[in-house]
């Protein structure tokens, strides 16, 4: 039996709300941690009319608008699993990362199994916070992007953009991975 070659994802999501079914999954952004290959990003149709006037303010995204231009949450799912197995290659085993990957893990994991029945990603959900904390030993409250990226000299800043926020997590993984090589 042949061990599978991990890639790490750097995934973001931006919604309606605090949680999968009631509220709608409005982009995804993601990346490898490495920085090799093409990024992804999209933008999605609202599933309800529920939403959380912070969570869309914060964004700038718009139900209606979304309505319009988004992708259906099944071409976004499909593209997106697509979009993993090229980046991965047929040898690699994807791993999602997350900052608060709880949050955003569970949103992708429902959205892939509600629109396609899996989840490329199983039940792999790898927590930037976390493994900050476990290396640092700092507290809860030290985990915050902000935080970690001061204390590791990253110059980079996240915006509440799915893309930009998945690559600014990518840098502070590697940044935490790499301190640890040293």
């Amino acid at each position: 039996m042949s061990k599978l070659n991990e890639v790490f994802i750097s995934v973001d999501v931006e919604t309606s709300g605090p949680v999968p079914g009631k509220y709608s999954l409005l982009s995804i952004g993601a990346c490898r941690t490495d920085g090799l290959g093409p990024t992804f990003s999209c933008e999605i149709k609202p599933t309800s009319e529920y939403y959380v006037p912070e969570a869309l303010e914060v964004t700038g995204l718009s139900l209606e608008a979304l309505e319009l231009k988004g992708l259906t949450p099944y071409e976004a799912m499909d593209s997106f699993k697509s979009w993993i197995a090229s980046v991965t290659g047929p040898s690699g085993s994807p791993v999602f990362v997350g900052l608060n990957a709880s949050f955003d893990w569970s949103f992708i994991n429902y959205y892939f199994h509600i629109y396609l029945g899996e989840n490329p990603f199983g039940f792999t959900a790898l927590d930037i916070k976390s493994l900050y904390m476990g290396s640092y030993a700092t507290s809860w409250a030290d985990t915050r992007s902000s935080r970690i990226a001061k204390k590791l000299k990253v110059e980079a800043t996240g915006n509440h953009n799915a893309l930009k926020d998945a690559e600014y997590q990518a840098i502070l993984f590697k940044a935490i991975i790499d301190s640890e090589k040293n």
